[in-house]
């Protein structure tokens, strides 16, 4: 083994230690918007549960956030609340520092 060998594998481990944070964060995220958006729904907590799960499940439909955006704003246009696209984007991007916060604290 080479010096050169040894750094890129050390690149290669911390790449994937950081894409797993990621996604970490980013499932957590989901969580906490399915929970915020079942609030406004007014979902029991069973019904709360199951559905931020449901949201979670559906950010793997796509890359990127617009499917579980488009979810989320399906779902509660239908529940029969008053939310646009914009008010959902700024509850994803408050989440999403939430969920960091929340992942990056010591526990």
């Amino acid at each position: 083994m080479t010096t050169f060998d040894d750094r890129e594998r050390a690149f290669e481990n911390q790449f994937a230690h950081d894409q797993e944070i990621q996604f970490r964060i980013t499932a957590r995220r989901n969580r906490l918007l399915g929970e915020w958006a079942a609030v406004k729904m007014g979902l029991t907590a069973e019904e709360t549960d199951a559905y931020a799960k449901a949201v979670v499940q559906a950010d793997f439909e796509e890359a990127g956030d617009e499917d579980v955006i488009r979810k989320l704003v399906g779902d509660l246009t239908s529940a029969g609340v008053d939310v646009d696209e914009p008010t959902v984007r700024a509850a994803l991007e408050e989440q999403t520092a939430i969920a960091r916060r929340q992942f990056m604290e010591p526990k």
